[in-house]
């Protein structure tokens, strides 16, 4: 056999290898409140779930949680349904999803926003959001022509206080004479998918003079989006790129790249290569950035891109240090 035969075989086998791999897998996802079309967090993480099985041809069984209840309940279905890989969508699941895994010894989970349990058969993701706020920060500052901007939180937990606070050193690293104005639409879950009540939030800062809003509220933002677009102001999107949501008015989006850890949970579980552990995803790590394209190209001035651009890779390189909210349980600016 020749050595173009020989190569050619190799890669059959090498195909045929990875598509048994595939096939034994039965993956699984858990979305949270909002569901996986929330214009958000659980959509970036749809996003890719999708594209995972756009590649490999297998199906994901999912399920939309509705209730606090149903959380525990829908990751012990999945695993009593021969799942292989659960993945989990939101701190909001860490103690369903650690009760369960220690009921399934023999599967793997994965949860993103968590990174302090204690289980040998689960990868937990986390992300410095408070570095991708930063940036959006630096944006808002470049922006405002009044010297007013805003933050509309959704659930009033320390995740939310985490980018809030970030969001806030990049204006003020900017502006330091800028005002912030900071509202949290609520302290339950129900925080996350209330939109008349973001834009009723978002109304209060723009009356106040805010003519920039930053959202991190999932489903609640999108009232914070038509809000400042009805109004004529600028707001700025979250998890996933929101530009299209209202292209003119939404000056960028927080891109958290949740999408990644769930295409990487699944696409490692098929290739037999998925390990457990903590992995933190940053600036440095791409797990944080800004989005930039034709719905938002004509608000990006070259000096707010330069200007975002090199706080980016002033983080990357160390020389920015963006302080964290779960240090202190406090932000140093305000």
């Amino acid at each position: 056999m020749n050595l173009v035969k020989l190569a050619a075989a190799a890669l059959v086998a090498a195909g045929g290898a990875t598509a048994a791999l595939a096939a034994d897998i039965k993956p699984a996802v858990v979305y949270d409140m909002g569901g996986k079309f929330d214009k958000s967090f659980n959509e970036g993480v749809y996003t890719g779930v999708k594209k995972f099985t756009n590649e490999t041809g297998v199906a994901v069984m999912e399920f939309e949680v509705t209730s606090e209840t149903q959380r525990e309940q829908a990751l012990r279905r999945m695993a009593e349904r021969g799942a292989t890989i659960i993945l989990g969508v939101g701190f909001a699941q860490a103690d369903a999803i650690a009760k369960v895994a220690a009921e399934f010894p023999d599967t793997e989970f994965a949860i993103i926003d968590v990174t302090w349990l204690d289980a040998p058969n689960i990868r937990q993701y986390g992300f410095k959001e408070n570095e991708g706020s930063y940036l959006m920060g630096v944006a808002a500052a470049m922006a405002s022509k009044t010297g007013k901007v805003g933050f509309v939180g959704g659930m009033d937990i320390p995740l939310i206080r985490h980018f809030a606070c970030g969001y806030v050193q990049g204006v003020k690293a900017t502006k330091p004479g800028d005002e912030v104005f900071q509202n949290m639409t609520g302290s339950t879950p129900a925080a996350w998918n209330d939109p008349a009540k973001g834009a009723e939030l978002a109304q209060s800062q723009m009356d106040r003079g805010a003519d920039v809003i930053y959202h991190a509220a999932g489903g609640t933002g999108v009232g914070v989006i038509r809000a400042a677009a009805d109004a004529g102001k600028l707001a700025i999107g979250v998890d996933s790129n929101q530009n299209g949501m209202a292209p003119g008015h939404v000056l960028t989006s927080m891109l958290k790249r949740v999408d990644v850890a769930a295409y990487e949970t699944f696409k490692d579980a098929a290739a037999g290569e998925f390990e457990t552990g903590v992995r933190v995803l940053g600036a440095a790590e791409g797990g944080v950035d800004w989005a930039l394209d034709d719905n938002n190209a004509e608000l990006i001035t070259p000096e707010i891109k330069a200007a975002i651009e090199e706080a980016k890779a002033k983080i990357i390189s160390g020389e920015i240090k963006v302080a964290s909210y779960y240090d202190t349980e406090s932000c140093p600016v305000n």
